[in-house]
């Protein structure tokens, strides 16, 4: 279509980026008959398929592969020798994982489905009216609704010497043909974190310096457990380090923290946040306010202008796929249904999908001691040690952390387990359908199963009143009214 496209286009909803977000607009809307035209400047997919989610959890995959070839002593398992790593075959197995999943967001696929795609970028030139540029010519496109769905891009930060210094972002990193031999990290969120696992496991050495707290957003016991392991594999950590100056000479990198220590390294990786694009859309022409955030909206997710709304990472709130997606149904159900649907953020899982994954969903247990006060709340921990399939398969280092008000209502849980994952879904479900500690306790677990942690955790919540000094005095008495034998 865009090859024929004409100079002006009306339509029923123009969405601006086709990554996860706008590609889930544009399918569904599209589907339930209304008109759509996408425009999208780059690679279809946005950074999820091309240089997020997709070639970071192949990475890992690989990692995990060259870790467990190693053997596992503990079980009687030895390796003969040890595991041979062609790093750039690792990366052409990401690229085939790539390649697999593309179709789907491709081109073909959503024109097949009745959307126009233009390729090329777009900016507006009225409150209802945007420009997009292509290689075909100018286009300008009217439309009864408008969908901001541009992503976000790397946080570059004012490091004196970096801008002069050569260093990879997770949308440049996974182009690595060769092995790092010294691969420093700064930031140590999530990005940071899993490609230091990634790489320390393919044989290169890993240093990660966060001038804050690592993990931040996670509960820092559960994290702090998470990365005593990853020590022990041999990652470095710098923790509260502030950085000084960055620079380079020949093939090596320099990193010089503010104490004075100076961290050489072949490669540089920079993971420190994410900033909303913007850039280019002239949204004052259109009365779109945003902010260092990103782009201001309601919770109906609509901008300033009441025609646009902006969703997926563009919008400064969780910046995750699967909250793309989710803001895809809100933003659908407004425009197409004229339904006033609102997010609702009581129950947004996030995982980092290290081994073991740390995941987490609802409140967090600190939040939830500023909101409610930490008398009104009931904290539960169940150790993974306690769980036999954890047992069977040698992985007991972690927990399940679940975070309830005094009358057993959910309101957030933390997992650091091998499947931590699949497992948060379960407590998302219940903080969603508002659901006390019981359901989860009486509903039947398959043994022996990670997901026994969760329902073992949630029992646990009875604990204290169930073999509490009361219940044994009213045994004893209900008892007495029993005939033995």
């Amino acid at each position: 279509m865009t090859s024929t496209s004409p100079s002006v286009i009306s339509t029923d909803i123009c969405i601006i980026g086709g990554g996860s977000g706008g590609l889930s607009v544009a399918a569904g809307a599209v589907q339930m008959g209304a008109e759509v035209t996408l425009i999208e400047k780059a690679a279809m997919g946005g950074d999820c398929l091309n240089t997020g989610c997709i070639p970071s959890k192949a990475l890992l995959a690989a990692a995990k592969a060259a870790y467990t070839a190693n053997g596992q002593p503990a079980m009687g398992i030895t390796a003969s020798s040890p595991p041979q790593i062609d790093f750039a075959a690792v990366k052409d197995h990401v690229d085939e994982v790539i390649s697999g999943i593309a179709p789907h967001d491709s081109v073909a696929r959503f024109e097949g489905l009745g959307v126009r795609v233009l390729t090329g970028t777009a900016r507006f030139s009225g409150p209802a009216e945007v420009i997009a540029e292509t290689e075909n010519g100018t286009v300008k496109i009217t439309a009864r609704y408008i969908v901001i769905a541009t992503g976000s891009q790397p946080w570059i930060p004012p490091i004196t010497g970096l801008s002069d210094t050569p260093f990879y972002t997770n949308e440049t990193i996974f182009n690595l043909r060769d092995a790092p031999e010294h691969l420093i990290i700064i930031g140590g969120g999530p990005i940071g974190i899993e490609m230091a696992q990634a790489h320390i496991r393919l044989g290169c050495r890993v240093s990660v310096i966060e001038p804050f707290a690592l993990m931040g957003r996670d509960d820092p016991d559960l994290s702090g457990a998470l990365i005593e392991m990853l020590e022990a594999e041999g990652i470095g950590f710098y923790r509260g380090a502030q950085i000084e100056t960055v620079a380079h000479a020949g093939s090596s990198v320099h990193v010089t923290l503010e104490t004075g220590q100076t961290l050489a390294g072949s490669h540089l990786l920079v993971a420190v946040g994410r900033r909303a694009n913007v850039a280019g859309l002239a949204l004052e022409t259109a009365r779109i306010t945003a902010s260092d955030r990103g782009i201001t909206t309601d919770e109906r997710l609509r901008t300033s202008n009441r025609r646009v709304f902006a969703i997926g990472d563009v919008a400064g709130r969780h910046q995750f796929t699967h909250m793309a997606g989710y803001h895809a149904g809100i933003v659908i159900r407004n425009m197409l249904f004229r339904l006033p649907a609102k997010l609702d953020n009581r129950a947004v899982p996030w995982v980092t999908y290290t081994d073991p994954e740390l995941a987490h969903t609802g409140i967090s247990k600190a939040d939830a001691e500023t909101q409610y006060g930490a008398a009104a709340l009931t904290i539960t921990d169940w150790p993974l040690s306690e769980n036999d399939r954890a047992r069977a398969e040698r992985k007991t280092g972690g927990m399940v952390r679940v975070i309830t008000d005094k009358r057993g209502r959910i309101l957030g849980a933390s997992i650091l387990a091998p499947h931590a994952g699949e497992m948060i879904h379960s407590w998302t479900l219940a903080i969603n359908a508002g659901l006390k500690i019981g359901v989860m306790a009486n509903t039947i677990a398959p043994y022996p199963s990670w997901s026994e942690a969760s329902k073992r955790a949630a029992g646990a919540w009875f604990t204290e009143t169930l073999f509490a000094e009361r219940t044994k005095k009213l045994v004893r008495f209900l008892l007495m009214f029993q005939k033995r034998g």
